[in-house]
């Protein structure tokens, strides 16, 4: 039949690309390594050194999720295919549907898995930091610091990834002034450092009785979660810390003593705070975890030598020159100002649906068409 036969042919096109990804994720390379790592598993000795050994697990573990994600792929293309190839025989029009939607997937598993392999960061498959801080404009800047925050919870729950509160300041009448989220899955970072910046914010306020068009601004950071096997040395003399009762989304189980943790680093300006965990000493250890992160963002991005090249933060918050707009009035658009990638579904876009606007930059950053981002 005539659909299957071109659904069929879409399908075989794909396959190149399959074979060519084997070669670009290097599953050579990684099924050797996994056996050597595995060698130095089965050694006598092997967990004396606690720290280490769990370090090769962990590299172990994630080598072979590459190599089972790109085998679930063969398999779900060959699956397909035969599926394909079955309904056309039985010429059974009502397996159109289901043979389709299997296409799309093998479709869509392949463009994810050819966009990890532009994840070549050091820090790309690390889990990220976003902290989210509402711009000048009161609640109607405060209310979209808080869709934003919803909106990149909703992108990590499509991903299945998972997301730790950490901070989380209230807004005066609603939203939010400022907030810090973990979010923890393989490349976190490297998918989600493509959205720092200013988010801007068109439409109708709620909280303006005459009904009048307002534009709004708000800034998110994102970092990099630094691990314990990357020395960093900071000074003690070189940190303030403040302690103050938590309060606020998450805080409201640990608000009755002084366990909110503020920490500056003196030199920079930096200011990281934690508010979500039961016990001072713990807020204070989420909050080094932080200022580590940030300290090794701004290196990285400055292209610097040392941590101690850092002389501030001033340069790096840069309010109006927006990466993104988000139109509710008088049309509905979201535009990324970088890549001119766009869409007009902005309900879908506000329920976490980023991966075009990922994409878009990760591509364009591959073959260097990005200007000084």
């Amino acid at each position: 039949m005539v659909q299957f036969d071109e659904l069929r042919l879409a399908l075989e096109e794909l396959w190149p690309d399959i074979k060519d990804l084997s070669e670009a994720l290097g599953m050579g390379a990684i099924k050797s390594e996994i056996e050597q790592l595995e060698r130095r598993a089965a050694e006598p000795g092997f967990w004396d050194d606690m720290e280490n050994s769990q370090k090769i697990l962990q590299k172990t573990g994630s080598l072979k999720n590459k190599v089972e994600q790109y085998d679930r792929l063969v398999a779900s293309y060959e699956d397909t295919h035969a599926l394909i190839e079955l309904a056309n025989e039985e010429e059974d029009l009502s397996l159109l549907d289901e043979a389709t939607a299997e296409y799309e997937k093998v479709k869509s598993s392949l463009e994810e898995q050819r966009l990890s392999t532009l994840l070549t960061g050091e820090y790309d498959k690390n889990n990220a930091i976003l902290t989210f801080h509402a711009g000048a404009g009161g609640t109607e800047a405060q209310d979209w610091a808080e869709m934003l925050y919803r909106m990149y919870n909703r992108w990590a729950e499509r991903h299945s990834f998972k997301v730790k509160t950490v901070d989380y300041l209230d807004g005066d009448e609603a939203g939010l002034k400022s907030a810090v989220i973990m979010i923890e899955g393989e490349n976190a970072y490297g998918y989600l450092k493509s959205e720092a910046g200013v988010h801007r914010l068109v439409r109708v306020s709620p909280f303006d009785s005459s009904g009048r068009r307002h534009t709004s601004f708000a800034s998110l950071e994102v970092m990099p979660e630094i691990d314990d096997t990357i020395d960093i040395e900071i000074s003690p003399e070189d940190i303030k810390m403040d302690v103050y009762r938590a309060s606020g989304a998450g805080g409201q189980k640990v608000n009755k003593t002084s366990s909110a943790v503020r920490l500056t680093h003196i030199p920079t300006g930096i200011v990281v705070s934690c508010q979500v965990e039961r016990s001072q000493h713990q807020n204070r250890e989420v909050c080094m975890t932080m200022l580590k992160s940030k300290l090794i963002e701004i290196k990285e991005r400055e292209h610097l030598d040392k941590i101690e090249d850092i002389k501030g933060v001033q340069k790096e918050i840069a309010w109006g020159s927006q990466i993104r707009s988000y139109v509710f009035m008088p049309y509905t658009m979201v535009k990324d100002h970088r890549t001119n990638f766009e869409t007009g579904n902005i309900n879908g876009v506000m329920d976490g649906d980023l991966d075009g606007f990922i994409n878009a930059y990760l591509k364009a950053s591959s073959l260097g068409e990005l200007d000084n981002q």
